[in-house]
């Protein structure tokens, strides 16, 4: 053992302060590159770890109907999703999480494994509040809520063909939701914000960008009407057994549609097993043979030729007529008739003549200038043209089978807009589905005294004596035209599958409304358009021109009315009606039997 001599002491403290000062030295030099030397990349690191750019959602456009009433709104929600390579070290808290979510726990750990590379994969999109608030308590790491929006339809499935509806990710799938997806879709902005280890936004830094929401848009349907048509649709195709219908509703003034639904239809708030063919809006995508519906346009053809007037006489023979190898028939034999009475009791015998008395290209030009064969304009995705093929390879044959309705096919939108034509004095306007501020300017394909001519002979369709009488609204000079159109099949037509049709337009006096409505396979014994589409035409258009507080034209029969006894029936809207004598007041529509293919005779 030595001992320390006086003269050691002095050499250990300074040793002491020596490594005392070093490592004094050393903190200030730490200091010094933390706070200025290496700042920039320390702060870098800080924020590549915590300091993130998130999206800030914009609400999509809302849609209203014309009255401003909303068909289509946005609700912000939010979505859970996670860090996969956090969330995959906390696998104790996948059942808890699992079952919240309602999502098998295996599969959420396949689900994390596949996406291992990413910082950002959903576990579940959309979820209620209540939910979220459970998700978050649950304190799992990685896992965290982003803000978004949810498509939320007020009309449900009374106007889901016509609006559409978005997906998960708030775009355009159907309807006019998707072809207007670019004026409704709004534009994400974003900001700073400082999150936690578990992902948690702790403070918001800075915004970025501001997020500018979609624009709304206004559409021409009337809500009130919209309803009302799909009610009264959907109790005929209830009453009536029918596979499917279609009902469409213009303003004669403007070209919009006021109304159009389906049935079948779909809530577009609860889509988990539709399927694809109940998107599908048959007013605008399914094309038919018109029937008897075409007649108004065969008549005018062959009145502006000059050949006919409303009083020229027409022998239609026994009710049949030989054309080539083929027979056209009506249901009874109406002897000789005049043109009026052709339309009022829709004799196929009395359309063909007056086809076969014209040139080819004068029938073909009428049909075309209405609208057939052509979209209506309206934008609506899906919408099909229809088929109108060129007259250059019309025979006899083909020009008999088009005058009353077979070799065309038709939209129900399309029919409603050919209606207009003569709703409107001749003038031809474009469809819409937008509430447009000013009526467009109308183009005139038809004399307006023709349109006159044949609009008063389909008066003479919904008054006694007619095959619409069910059609008739009190108060109100009613025109339109009945049909009742055998199916296509492979070789020719079905013998019991029918189309039941009606078509037409009031107040007759200054027309307000066209309207068409179409009735797919009716199967509970009646299949006459008379007797199954023209009763919903007159409750649709009876209610429609009171919410529109259109006035009467037709006072007198109200009156007459009220005083009348025995001999009167009800119609469909509840007037009376005077019956023919021998026959019911209703029944006045028929149909002949299935023909060779283009020479089905309907009514």
């Amino acid at each position: 053992m030595t001992q320390n001599t006086p003269h050691t002491q002095p050499v250990r403290l300074l040793v002491v302060l020596g490594v005392l000062g070093a490592i004094a030295l050393l903190l200030v030099w730490r200091a010094l590159d933390l706070q200025i030397l290496s700042n920039d990349f320390l702060q870098d690191q800080g924020d590549a770890r915590h300091l993130r750019e998130v999206a800030t959602p914009a609400h999509r456009g809302m849609i209203a109907d014309r009255n401003g009433e909303p068909l289509a709104i946005s609700t912000p929600v939010d979505s859970v999703w996670a860090n996969p390579q956090e969330l995959l070290a906390a696998r104790a808290q996948w059942p808890h999480l699992a079952r919240l979510l309602n999502i098998d726990a295996k599969g959420l750990g396949r689900h994390l494994t596949s996406r291992v590379g990413r910082e950002f994969v959903y576990l579940k999109r959309n979820v209620s509040p209540d939910l979220a608030e459970q998700v978050m308590a649950l304190g799992v790491p990685g896992v965290s809520l982003q803000r978004g929006y949810r498509r939320y339809y007020p009309a449900g499935e009374v106007a889901a063909h016509v609006v559409g509806f978005t997906n998960v990710d708030d775009t355009g799938q159907e309807g006019l939701e998707l072809a207007y997806d670019e004026w409704l879709h709004g534009m994400p902005g974003s900001k700073r914000v400082i999150k936690d280890r578990l992902g948690r936004v702790v403070e918001n830094v800075e915004r970025v960008s501001e997020p500018l929401p979609g624009k709304d848009v206004a559409l021409s349907i009337d809500r009130r009407l919209q309803y009302l048509a799909y009610r009264e649709l959907k109790a005929a195709i209830q009453s009536s057994h029918a596979r499917s219908g279609s009902v469409v509703m213009l303003d004669v003034n403007t070209g919009e549609v006021l109304a159009l639904v389906n049935q079948p239809s779909f809530n577009p708030n609860n889509r988990a097993n539709l399927r694809g063919d109940d998107f599908r809006n048959r007013g605008v995508t399914d094309v038919f043979e018109p029937g008897s519906t075409i007649k108004p346009f065969t008549v005018a053809a062959a009145l502006e030729t000059g050949k006919f007037r409303p009083t020229t006489m027409i022998d239609t023979g026994s009710g049949l007529f030989k054309v080539g190898n083929h027979t056209v028939r009506d249901v009874h034999n109406y002897g000789v008739i005049d043109v009026s009475t052709v339309i009022q009791k829709s004799s196929n015998v009395g359309a063909t003549k007056m086809a076969l008395a014209m040139e080819p290209k004068q029938l073909w030009s009428i049909f075309s200038r209405v609208g057939f064969g052509a979209a209506s304009g309206g934008r609506f995705p899906g919408e099909m043209t229809g088929a109108l093929s060129g007259y250059e390879g019309w025979g006899e044959v083909e020009r008999a089978t088009l005058s009353y309705g077979y070799g065309l096919s038709v939209t129900p939108l399309q029919l409603a807009r050919a209606y207009m034509v003569l709703a409107n004095g001749g003038q031809f306007k474009p469809v819409s589905f937008v509430h447009l501020a000013e009526p467009p300017q109308g183009e005139q394909v038809m004399r307006p005294e023709v349109a006159g001519q044949v609009l008063k002979m389909m008066e003479s369709v919904v008054n006694a004596g007619g095959t619409g009488l069910s059609a008739g609204v009190p108060g109100y000079r009613v025109a339109g035209k009945t049909g009742t159109v055998h199916k296509s099949q492979a070789g020719g037509y079905a013998a019991d599958r029918y189309l039941a049709l009606f078509a037409g337009m009031a107040p007759v006096s200054k027309p307000r409304l066209v309207m068409v409505v179409m009735i797919d396979e009716p199967r509970s014994g009646e299949y006459y358009g008379g007797l199954v589409a023209a009763p919903v035409f007159g409750r649709i258009m009876a209610g429609a021109l009171r919410l529109l507080d259109v006035a009467p034209d037709d006072v007198q029969s109200l009156r007459t009315q009220l005083v009348q006894g025995d001999g009167v029936g009800k119609n469909a809207t509840g007037a009376a009606v005077q019956a023919m004598p021998g026959q019911p007041a209703v029944r006045q529509a028929h149909v002949s039997s299935p023909q060779p293919k283009h020479m089905a005779g309907v009514l």
